[in-house]
């Protein structure tokens, strides 16, 4: 069987995997710090697919680096089964609270101040 490139058990993979989980940390710690998120739902809903991703992507990168370090890669249906769909579950997610965080804030820069505490808006505003 052909080896595709990022596919479960190769370094590849283990690069987006780790590639991932540091990017889900910093959105998590961007939007946790000096922002006051919990106001709006929809930053809420990041934070929370944000904090469900971080440790599918890091546990999946541990997998994939023992895959990598004992040369065997991953070819069992089942668990690629669990893989696909919890990366078609997550993404979904994924992609709904950074659509809906980007549509509260081009709202809250919109309303032209009137229910956007400044703290807030000022962090946009070019």
């Amino acid at each position: 069987m052909d080896e595709v490139p990022g596919s479960v058990g190769t370094s590849a993979s283990f690069s987006l995997r780790l590639g991932q989980t540091m990017f889900a940390s910093a959105s998590l710690l961007f939007m946790s710090l000096g922002v006051e998120f919990y106001s709006y739902t929809a930053f809420c809903y990041l934070v929370t697919i944000m904090g469900l991703v971080i440790p599918w992507s890091f546990t999946l990168a541990l997998v994939d680096g023992y895959s990598v370090l004992v040369k065997c890669p991953i070819r069992q249906p089942g668990i690629l089964l669990i893989i696909v769909v919890g990366d078609w579950v997550l993404s979904t997610l994924t992609l709904a609270a950074a659509c809906s965080t980007a549509s509260v804030v081009n709202l809250l820069l919109n309303s032209h101040g009137s229910i956007c505490p400044p703290k807030f808006c000022n962090r946009y505003v070019e």
